[in-house]
């Protein structure tokens, strides 16, 4: 594999206080839009409509970007943490008979049959 040298950028490459550039403002919205997906306690404060200069912006991204880590991680170790628990019990599977229906009694059938004929009288 060819080893490809990247220069390294100049010391004044970033510039916190200058004003945001279109390529920054459409990583802020992707990262808006992937900050929707997360739960609540994970998002940020941040008025993203506010971010004015590269300082704001990187201090946004940084957040988000950990905050999505942390959020995939706990995640992970929630999943981790179920499956040690299935694999810790017994899982017993059991089928039970199904009930036979009860007939109903009698007069109970009687009652119903003659309200019904009643009511097919009177229309």
């Amino acid at each position: 594999m060819t080893l490809i040298k990247v220069p390294r950028p100049r010391r004044d490459a970033m510039d916190p206080e200058r004003p945001v550039n279109a390529l920054l403002q459409a990583q802020i919205e992707h990262l808006q839009h992937a900050e929707r997906r997360i739960p609540l306690r994970y998002r940020s404060e941040i008025y993203t409509h506010a971010i004015r200069t590269e300082g704001e912006a990187a201090a946004y991204i940084k957040h988000l970007t950990e905050a999505i880590h942390q959020a995939h991680e706990d995640a992970a170790k929630a999943r981790a943490k179920q499956e040690r628990r299935r694999e810790k019990g017994l899982t017993l599977v059991a089928a039970a008979e199904r009930r036979s229906r009860k007939r109903r009694s009698s007069s109970k059938a009687k009652k119903s049959s003659s309200s019904t004929r009643s009511r097919k009288k009177r229309s």
